[in-house]
């Protein structure tokens, strides 16, 4: 596994602006509301010598009674308990306040190195007005400026020395990446912290709390998993606020690093336009899914209410006819035992390969059974098939005519595909190229 480094430190110091400095994209949502980094936000690094995981943490606000805060700082805690290394932010203008004080007596006691870094340090000027830092009775500080780039490589390269030694740490290629997805308010973060037996992720009654996509790595049967855990999607009429913008963006970019989608529907609300929407992002991502239709411990229930819900859901994602229904209550554990064993099952469908001799018997079978239509006045041919990928399954069709297949035939190719191989959970792309000379 690669090294951890967690970014700890108050609200609005500047741990977001760092972390995106680090990772090298606009990951966490920048802001300057205190506050709005309120989970921990993980990232990968791969642009110095060595690679690593990143946290970002909520502000870390030692003697604050507020629970929201409080829950920031039980996340920060947790993000330096996974840590091998810790980058304590403080903000440089604002000088030495109480707060830091209290975190830096904490952090000496944590068995980890950490670097006490000064950020909104712009020039040569600003630093000799630092000593006062000093009192923290720390023997170096790190001065930089994340928006700037100023000292960043030079920590960097006192960070990457601390690192423990590559041979403790275990690959992480066999991980199985699933992300949690679905409106505001449907329960994901409460979902999350069921699946993982503690509170991961801060579930609180206010719609829009997640903001960021939280990962967390964790272990089931003995095989490896990281769970993301998205900010919910609103629509965009909805979006009133900046950060909820960027939490739209960053759960979409969630997607894109997942293998598997746990698609989170309310069964109270039914479905909505909504959970169409994303469930489409899911499908046009390529990802294999499930669809979650959590609360229905809710629903007044008779005999026909599971066929019924399940209809409607076949009826309003007639895309994602090939993604398995289940339904739980993440309140009360029902059913949420099943979720693993199902990602364990759409895993296996979603990277499995059928040999070319076996496609061409089938496909052979598919195309004689239903011609394509003429395009232009031209007989569509069809010679040949081959599997070239798979996460999700991908097929190489070569045919005389690329540019003129219809996407209905397309749509026909997969059904009689998932009749003659399973495929159940994962979506199916063809590639339609011209006959090789």
């Amino acid at each position: 596994m690669k090294p951890i480094v967690a970014i700890v430190g108050r609200p609005n110091v500047g741990k977001s602006t760092l972390f995106n400095r680090l990772v090298g994209r606009r990951k966490a949502i920048v802001d300057d509301m205190p506050g709005v980094t309120r989970d921990r936000n993980y990232g990968e690094v791969d642009r110095f010598a060595v690679p690593f995981t990143l946290i970002d943490t909520g502000g870390f606000e030692p003697a604050s009674e507020d629970r929201l805060l409080q829950q920031m700082r039980e996340q920060s805690q947790l993000a330096m308990e996974e840590a091998d290394v810790i980058l304590f932010v403080m903000d440089a203008r604002q000088g030495l306040i109480v707060a830091d004080r209290e975190v830096a007596e904490m952090l000496r006691k944590v068995d980890k190195p950490v670097f006490f870094v000064l950020n909104k340090v712009e020039g040569e000027k600003q630093e000799a007005d630092l000593l006062e830092f000093y009192a923290l009775g720390v023997d170096a500080l790190y001065p930089i400026s994340a928006e700037h780039n100023r000292g960043v490589d030079d920590l960097m390269d006192e960070v990457i020395a601390s690192f423990p030694p590559m041979g403790e740490m275990e690959d992480d290629e066999d991980v199985t990446r699933i992300a949690v997805v679905g409106r505001p308010n449907v329960g994901k973060s409460s979902l999350v912290n069921r699946l993982l037996g503690f509170e991961r992720v801060v579930a609180n009654p206010v719609p829009g709390t997640t903001r960021d996509s939280v990962d967390t790595y964790f272990t089931c049967n003995k095989k490896r998993y990281l769970l993301i855990d998205t900010a919910g999607i609103r629509r965009k009429g909805r979006i009133s606020l900046k950060v909820e913008k960027y939490s739209a963006v960053d759960a979409l970019r969630s997607l894109d690093r997942a293998d598997v989608a746990l698609i989170v529907i309310n069964a109270e609300d039914g479905v909505t336009e909504q959970d169409a929407r994303i469930a489409g992002y899911a499908c046009e991502a390529g990802r294999a899914c499930i669809l979650v239709v959590n609360k229905w411990d809710l629903l007044k229930k008779d005999n026909t209410t599971v066929g019924k819900f399940a209809e409607l859901l076949r009826y309003e994602m007639k895309y994602l006819s090939y993604a398995p229904i289940l339904f739980v209550s993440a309140l009360t554990g029902q059913r949420t035992a099943k979720i693993i064993a199902m990602v364990e099952e759409v895993m296996a469908e979603y990277s499995k390969r059928i040999t070319t001799s076996e496609l061409n018997r089938v496909f052979t079978e598919v195309i004689t059974s239903h011609h394509h239509p003429l395009y232009q006045g031209r007989r569509v041919k069809f010679y040949y098939v081959t599997q070239v990928g798979t996460k999700p399954p991908t097929f190489a069709v070569f045919t005389n005519c690329p540019e003129g297949i219809q996407e209905s035939y397309e749509r026909y190719l997969a059904n009689r595909f998932r009749e003659a191989f399973g495929f159940s959970g994962t979506p199916l792309r063809f590639l339609f190229r011209g006959r090789e000379h």
